[in-house]
């Protein structure tokens, strides 16, 4: 027999005894158990994944929802800002529309007390002239019927 036929018999023997003590069977229960893990490991890198994009998704939600209150606030201060303008140009034409009224009264009385000062001016500077002529004029008998004439018309001007 040569050598060849008992190395062929040595390894049918081996592989025999590696059947008998179920090398094979470990080795695929590894292999299994491998795939199992890195299965597992898909499933929650998956999962994980999915978590990501649930928590993107919510995040991206959350921002549309903070820019849309950002534009409501911003929108009601403008609106709060032209109100606000609007009383405020109100008040002022108020204001001004008081001022020229008031001014407008103070030059109403500045002329009716102007325009009595100088009826008042007129009526002394008229007496004072009618004094200086009547005074050189009239004398005696007709200064006494004048001054009795005069006193009655200020008596029936009184009444």
């Amino acid at each position: 027999m040569d050598a060849t036929f008992w190395a062929t018999v040595a390894l049918i023997i081996f592989l025999a005894i590696l059947f008998y003590i179920k090398v094979p069977a470990k080795i695929t229960g590894s292999l299994d158990d491998r795939a199992d893990g890195i299965r597992k490991e898909l499933d929650d890198a998956r999962k994980l994944r999915e978590e990501a994009q649930a928590l993107l998704a919510d995040y991206q939600r959350r921002q549309r929802e903070a820019e849309k209150e950002a534009e409501g606030i911003i929108a009601a201060a403008e609106r709060e800002a032209d109100l606000l303008q609007e009383e405020a140009k109100a008040k002022i034409e108020d204001y001004i529309a008081r001022r020229t009224k008031m001014a407008e009264q103070k030059i109403a009385q500045a002329e009716a007390q102007a325009a009595a000062d100088v009826k008042a001016a007129a009526v002394d500077l008229a007496m004072a002239a009618a004094e200086t002529v009547l005074t050189k004029q009239i004398t005696g008998k007709d200064a006494s019927a004048l001054v009795d004439k005069s006193i009655a018309e200020v008596k029936a001007n009184l009444n």
